[in-house]
């Protein structure tokens, strides 16, 4: 029977303002693609991301300019070859892998040779701002296990202390957001340990991050725009110890869970990621997170409303997806 591709931009409000050292935003602009073969339907969603030349016009008309392929029935490794790593071939092949699932009636986590998926914790995160408002905001999810804290360069080191002061006893992650400078580091580092932050997140642009190579690394230092997909990882080795793998990065689950075997291989810890998106973005991903050291799942914990149905929550627990959903 004949596909059909449908293609939809979908609009969702933040809870208040997520700010990172690039700017804020108050709403999550997603576009989802969902693929029917009349008998089964599968869906995926993207984030377009301005950081990665990314707008939602542009995802759109990746995904419209793949349409005739899909339609006559292109697989996931065709789509590979089809369409570059980002946003429109993530939702593309996430939909795939949701149509195979729902094709055969077997979950999505078993077609990945998965005998289950199993709840995880995942980071909450904590928007860049002033260190009083953020040690506000890191009071009031002092309980989560674990905090994300977004950085911006200058004045970090204030704000990680006031965040460790609100939250004495959560895990910390500090993401810069490429927003460090080589000259910060020794000062940013030391504010890092003095605190006990267990994983920094890009804390230099990628393409200048050299300066990691010849730093006596005390806290892991994880790479994120750094690295999108399995090309040129292993050039990353002398300079990070963990990846964040994120599907609108890598184009999709598939090239996800190649890009985490190919990590492992090479000694990598792995760290499992998102954009702000809804919880129809996350599912895919929770495919990864049995192998994660750190996963940052809470995209749809920073929205006002989410997908129904969505995951299901408990705290900073987030649950495997049901069939209705995705997988």
């Amino acid at each position: 029977m004949a596909r059909t591709l449908t293609v939809a931009v979908e609009r969702f409000p933040i809870a208040g303002t997520f700010a990172i050292s690039r700017g804020a935003k108050t709403e999550a602009v997603v576009v989802t693609a969902t693929i029917s073969d009349g008998r089964a339907t599968g869906r995926g969603e993207c984030v377009p991301y301005a950081r990665y030349g990314e707008s939602v016009e542009s995802v759109t008309a990746a995904i419209e300019s793949a349409r005739a392929a899909i339609e006559a029935g292109c697989d996931r490794p065709q789509l590979q070859t089809l369409l570059p790593a980002g946003a429109a071939r993530n939702a593309l092949d996430c939909a795939l892998w949701d149509l195979d699932a729902k094709r055969v009636g077997i979950p999505a986590c078993k077609i990945a040779g998965l005998h289950r998926l199993s709840p995880a914790t995942t980071a909450y995160t904590i928007s860049v701002g002033a260190p009083e408002a953020m040690a506000e905001a890191a009071a009031k999810a002092a309980a989560r296990p674990v905090l994300k804290i977004k950085l911006a360069g200058a004045g970090d080191p204030e704000r990680i202390a006031a965040v460790r002061r609100a939250a004495p006893e959560a895990q910390l992650i500090v993401d810069a957001n490429e927003a460090w400078a080589e000259s910060d580091l020794a000062g940013h580092f030391a504010a890092c340990a003095a605190a006990g932050v267990a994983l920094i997140e890009q804390p230099l642009p990628a393409g200048r991050d050299e300066a990691l190579a010849h730093l006596i690394r005390p806290i892991p230092v994880c790479a994120d725009e750094s690295v999108h997909d399995r090309e040129g990882l292993e050039a990353l080795r002398d300079r990070y110890d963990a990846v964040n793998i994120k599907l609108d990065k890598t184009g999709g689950l598939t090239e996800a869970l190649a890009l985490a075997a190919d990590a492992e291989r090479l000694g990598f810890a792995i760290f499992v990621g998102c954009m702000v998106g809804t919880s129809l973005a996350m599912a895919p991903a929770m495919l990864l997170t049995a192998r994660a050291q750190f996963v940052d799942l809470d995209g749809p914990l920073l929205l006002a409303r989410d997908r129904e149905p969505g995951l299901v929550y408990d705290g900073s627990i987030v649950h495997p997806p049901t069939p209705e959903l995705w997988g």
